[in-house]
């Protein structure tokens, strides 16, 4: 698809949306469209088919954020008459074709025109070759403990990723030498030419885009001015991370090309179980073991923390298995500096052996409730009807 028809077609009109239509208005008029006009539909009918192709473009635009911010402020350009006509021959009129050349960032352009634009969509780039470029992102792993993801940790990371030479600091050149700008696109990295009566501008053969000619390369990265190392990296894990989730660190990726700023370091954590404790959101969650006697009759136990001293929790007459109850402000730290609570569930616990006298008093105990039957809601008719 050329510069032109990206420009002239509407696609809010292809999907029958508005322009300040909603993501999710436009998703429903996508589906709507292309199961009304989809080819296993409409089997053999061709302007069915260009249809759905048409509504499939313009969603592709309009579905992401970003290349529908380059469509709105392209076709804004466009309908604010900034297109403006070349000059025709030596009589001094004007022709009917417009001239991109300013557009696209060309040669000739002061600015960086909609290089930016319409790079993001086809692939290109219309920036100026010595402009600074931003430093590539850089993708790591790292394992903690459950106590460290919940307390936060610092952890060294070793990593191997494109780095500034340090022979050339990054110019590519020759220590004592310099590289020279390209007389072909005079250090733009873009040359223009004519096509139909349009100006369109294209990466420079000579210097690769880049606008610069190295005559002596550095001979450690051959004139790229980058070399793969080995780093490592104290990264500081804040507290409160879930297993899964990635942290993003400014600056800590790959360094940025002709000044321009490094990317960043993506760190996708895991997180080793605990024997003991296990998580729910901002809680931590634990299941304590009674005795019978304490749950029956209630008892004061002891309770572990994960980082700290234990605590102590009332357990009132009659617990049964499975009730929870919660201990404030044991939990995971939360960023607004408080911490989420410690889930404490009851588990009567059954011993599997028990001695003489032991067993002597449970069976005077059940002797004692022979007429307490526990399933007895269980039984037919139980609820009062037959």
């Amino acid at each position: 698809m050329s510069t032109r028809d990206y420009i002239e077609k509407d696609y809010y009109a292809a999907l029958g949306v508005s322009k300040s239509a909603t993501p999710a208005e436009v998703k429903r008029a996508y589906r709507k469209l292309a199961q009304q006009h989809h080819p296993d539909r409409n089997k053999g009918d061709a302007t069915a088919e260009d249809k759905f192709k048409e509504v499939s473009e313009a969603y592709s635009v309009l579905s992401d954020e970003a290349k529908r911010k380059e469509y709105d402020e392209a076709r804004s350009l466009f309908g604010s008459g900034r297109l403006r006509s070349t000059p025709s021959g030596s009589g001094g009129g004007t022709s009917s074709t417009f001239d991109f050349g300013d557009l696209l960032g060309g040669a000739g352009s002061a600015g960086g025109g909609l290089g930016d634009l319409f790079g993001g969509l086809f692939g290109g780039s219309g920036r100026r070759a010595s402009q600074p470029r931003r430093g590539g992102d850089i993708t790591s792993e790292v394992t903690l403990d459950f106590a460290e993801a919940v307390e936060g940790a610092t952890v060294p990371l070793r990593m191997t990723s494109p780095g500034t030479c340090p022979t050339c600091f990054g110019s590519g050149a020759k220590p004592g030498t310099t590289p020279r700008v390209c007389p072909v696109c005079s250090g733009t990295g873009i040359t223009s030419k004519n096509v139909g009566g349009f100006s369109l501008a294209d990466p420079c053969r000579e210097c690769r885009g880049t606008g610069r000619l190295i005559d002596d390369p550095c001979p450690t990265c051959d004139g790229e001015g980058q070399v793969t190392t080995e780093r490592v990296i104290n990264v500081r894990i804040p507290a409160g991370v879930a297993d899964g989730q990635r942290i993003r660190l400014k600056g800590k990726g790959q360094p940025g090309d002709r000044g321009g700023p490094n990317g960043d370091l993506n760190v996708l954590v895991h997180v080793r179980p605990h024997p003991v404790f296990g998580r729910r959101d901002d809680n931590l969650t634990l299941s304590l073991p009674v005795t019978f006697p304490e749950a029956a009759l209630g008892a004061t136990v002891s309770v572990p923390t994960l980082n700290g001293p234990a605590v102590s929790l009332k357990v009132p007459p009659g617990t049964t298995t499975g009730r929870t109850f919660r201990v404030k402000g044991r939990g995971v730290p939360r960023k607004d500096g408080t911490r989420g609570d410690l889930l404490v569930s009851m588990d009567v616990a059954v011993p599997p052996q028990l001695s003489p006298d032991a067993r002597a008093a449970l069976e005077a105990y059940a002797a004692a409730t022979a007429d307490e039957d526990p399933r007895g809601h269980l039984s037919p008719g139980a609820d009062g009807r037959a």
